[in-house]
């Protein structure tokens, strides 16, 4: 028995100091990160909706920029009976109910006898390129999040609010 103990206990001293290498050379890694200030929610700042979303909801970046390369998350709020005309996006969308209730649907036209009720909690990913549509019944809010650049391209371009305004 004592025998084996010994190879046990090389090998067991050499994965520790193997171990405290990658560990100290990944200490001054970790001492420069820093964790970005939290967000709560009476440090929301919300403004006007950008103009290619439907007037009357209010919108906060909370980190990132939608509008540049890299990830990024948002909030809208929505009023109660609240229309988002079927659209997609360039990238990926990863939605989560804040409160309220969100209704979404798939296809090429806002179909308020289909889609689904989503409640605070729910969460839903929205490929890139897939055709959507949003309402709601209550004012709602929910949290977007997913890589920028953040786009709507309206499936109608007539529904885009952004060309209503210019007329």
């Amino acid at each position: 028995m004592k025998g084996s103990i010994a190879p046990f206990a090389v090998a067991s001293g050499l994965a520790v100091l193997a171990a405290a290498q990658i560990l100290s050379s990944a200490a001054p890694q970790a001492a420069e990160m820093q964790m970005k200030p939290p967000v709560n929610v009476g440090d929301i700042k919300w403004g006007a909706a950008p103009p290619n979303i439907p007037p009357g909801a209010q919108l906060a970046v909370i980190a990132g920029d939608p509008g540049k390369e890299g990830l990024f998350t948002l909030r809208l709020k929505m009023p109660a009976n609240y229309k988002v005309p079927a659209h997609n996006h360039p990238t990926d969308e990863f939605v989560t109910v804040i409160s309220g209730d969100f209704r979404a649907g798939l296809g090429d036209k806002l179909d308020m006898e289909k889609g689904q009720s989503l409640k605070a909690g729910a969460f839903v990913e929205m490929p890139a390129g897939m055709n959507h549509y949003a309402w709601t019944t209550e004012e709602t809010v929910v949290q977007i999040a997913g890589p920028g650049p953040f786009a709507i391209n309206y499936v109608n371009p007539a529904d885009d609010p952004s060309k209503q305004a210019t007329k």
